[in-house]
C-alpha cells in the first residue's frame, strides 16, 4: 500500500512537472534582433565566432531569442558598425573598438594598445579589475555597452618586402597599418596605408606598399600574402591580445528581460574562449606551413622594439596631457600591467621560457 500510494504521488508530481515545463517555456518573450559584423565571412574564424554566439544564445533560450548575423558589407560596411549599434539601426554590433581610433583613441583601450597586454591579462582586467566600467563609461556616451567575444592572441608583426635589420630601416616604409600602432610608427618614419582587407595583396604584389600586418597564421596564410613577400616578422607588438567587441545599444539591452541579459552575457564569454582556442589551435599548423614554402621567420631586433616602445610611451603622455577620457581609461589600464607583468614574469614567464626553449 505505501509503495502504490508512493508511487501514485509520485506519478502526479511527474505529471505537474510536465505540465509546468513548458508553461515556464512559454513564459519567455519571443525576440528577434540583428547583430552587424565588421569581418567578412572568409575570415573563418572572427566570423565563426559570431555564429557561435547567436548559435548559443538561441540555444540557451530555446530559440526564443534569435539573433540574426550579417557579414560585413551585407547590412552595413564593417566600419559603420559602431554608428550603427549607437542609432539603433541594428540591436548588436561583433567589432573590434580600435577600428574606431579617428573617433578617439581611448576606443583602443578596449582592443589592444601598442605594448599592451595579453589575452589573459585583458581578461582579467575587463572581468576583474576596472576595465568593463571605465570601458562601458566611455561607451555609454554613444548608447553603447561592450562586452568581450573574442581574442585572437599575440598577433604576428606582418609581412615585409625587405628585412628590418635596424630603426633605419623603417623611414619611408610604406606600411599598411591603423591606428594606434600606425601612429606610433608614424614616429619612427614608417608611412601608414589605409588599405581594406581585399586590396591588400595586389598592393604589396605591386610594391605599392612595403609590407602590411593582418592578423596571426592562420588567417595570413589564407590570405596568400606569403606569396609576395619574404619576411614574415613577430611579434605583433601592437596587438599582444586584442579583444573583439560585442556591442549593444543600451535601450535594446535595458528593454530586454533578466534572464536574456544573463544568457547574453554568458554567451559572449563562451565566445570569448571559442575564438582564443580556435586561434591556438589553427595557428601551429599554419605556421609550419608557412615555413615550410619558403616563408622567412624573422623577430623584430631589440633594438626597433625599444624604439618603438620608447615612441608609444611618448604617445601616450602626449594623449594623455591633452584627452581627459584617454588619460582617466588609460592610467587604470597601466597600472594593471604593470601589475600583471610583475606576476607573469615570476611563475607564468618562468614556466614558458623553459617550455618553450626546448626542442624534444
Amino acid at each position: 500500500m505505501e509503495r502504490r500510494s508512493f508511487l501514485k504521488k509520485a506519478g502526479v508530481g511527474i505529471a505537474a512537472g510536465a505540465v509546468a515545463a513548458p508553461a515556464i517555456a512559454q513564459s519567455s518573450p519571443t525576440i528577434k534582433w540583428r547583430i552587424a559584423s565588421s569581418f567578412p565571412k572568409n575570415i573563418d574564424t572572427l566570423h565563426g565566432t559570431g555564429e557561435f554566439l547567436v548559435k548559443r544564445i538561441s540555444d540557451m533560450t530555446d530559440g526564443k531569442f534569435q539573433i540574426q548575423l550579417f557579414a560585413a558589407g551585407e547590412l552595413v560596411p564593417g566600419p559603420a558598425v559602431h554608428d550603427a549599434v549607437r542609432d539603433n539601426t541594428v540591436e548588436m554590433g561583433f567589432t573590434c573598438s580600435y577600428y574606431y581610433f579617428g573617433k578617439d583613441p581611448t576606443y583602443c583601450i578596449d582592443t589592444a594598445i601598442p605594448f599592451g597586454m595579453n589575452a589573459r591579462q585583458t581578461i582579467a582586467w575587463y572581468r576583474q579589475g576596472n576595465g568593463s566600467k571605465l570601458i562601458n563609461d566611455f561607451l555609454g556616451k554613444s548608447n553603447i555597452l561592450s562586452f568581450p567575444c573574442g581574442n585572437t592572441g599575440t598577433q604576428m608583426g606582418g609581412w615585409f618586402r625587405k628585412e628590418i635589420k635596424t630603426v633605419n630601416d623603417l623611414k619611408g616604409l610604406k606600411m599598411r597599418i591603423a591606428g594606434l600602432g600606425g601612429a606610433v610608427l608614424a614616429r619612427l618614419g614608417v608611412i601608414p596605408q589605409q588599405i581594406s582587407g581585399g586590396d591588400i595583396y595586389q598592393a604589396l604584389e605591386k610594391g605599392t606598399i612595403d609590407a602590411t600586418e593582418w592578423t596571426v597564421p592562420y588567417d595570413d596564410q589564407k590570405m596568400g600574402f606569403n606569396k609576395v613577400a619574404k619576411y614574415y616578422y613577430y611579434p605583433g607588438w601592437w596587438e599582444g591580445g586584442p579583444q573583439i567587441s560585442v556591442y549593444v545599444n543600451t535601450k535594446k539591452w535595458a528593454e530586454l528581460p533578466k534572464s536574456y541579459q544573463t544568457v547574453l552575457t554568458a554567451a559572449c564569454a563562451e565566445g570569448n574562449a571559442e575564438m582564443n582556442s580556435r586561434y591556438d589551435f589553427k595557428n601551429p599548423i599554419a605556421l609550419k606551413q608557412l615555413v615550410g614554402t619558403g616563408t622567412q621567420l624573422r623577430m623584430f631586433p631589440k633594438d626597433v622594439m625599444d624604439a618603438c616602445y620608447k615612441a608609444a610611451q611618448e604617445y601616450y603622455a602626449e594623449t594623455c596631457a591633452k584627452n581627459p577620457e584617454f588619460k582617466k581609461v588609460y592610467e587604470d589600464y597601466r597600472k594593471f600591467t604593470s601589475d600583471q607583468n610583475d606576476w607573469f614574469r615570476v611563475a607564468e614567464g618562468a614556466y614558458a621560457n623553459y617550455m618553450f626553449g626546448r626542442r624534444d
